[in-house]
């Protein structure tokens, strides 16, 4: 994907709307639209949207885990399996 191809004034999203969805399902690529020569929305398609955002929560996972890591919150796996099957023995 290069991004300088995906860049479009608004005019072009106002005289282009229906032909721009149809290819943003299509080539699963984001389109820039400028205003005033500015970068100012970013649009894709729904698949890709949740794509991006399921991404960002398995980041967002990995690095509370990192941070955990790093601040010494952790514990042998062997110790938490023992301790969770102490507690089913225990009911």
């Amino acid at each position: 994907m290069k991004p300088s191809r995906q860049i479009k004034p608004i005019s072009f999203l106002k005289a282009h709307a229906a032909e721009i969805v149809r290819n943003l399902g299509d080539r699963g690529e984001p389109l820039i639209i400028t205003q005033n020569g500015e970068a100012k929305v970013v649009m894709q398609d729904i698949a890709s949207y949740e794509q991006t955002q399921e991404t960002l929560a398995l980041l967002k996972i990995l690095a509370l885990g990192n941070r955990q890591i790093d601040q010494g919150q952790v514990e042998p796996a062997a110790e938490v399996i023992s301790r969770l099957r102490q507690g089913r023995r225990g009911d």
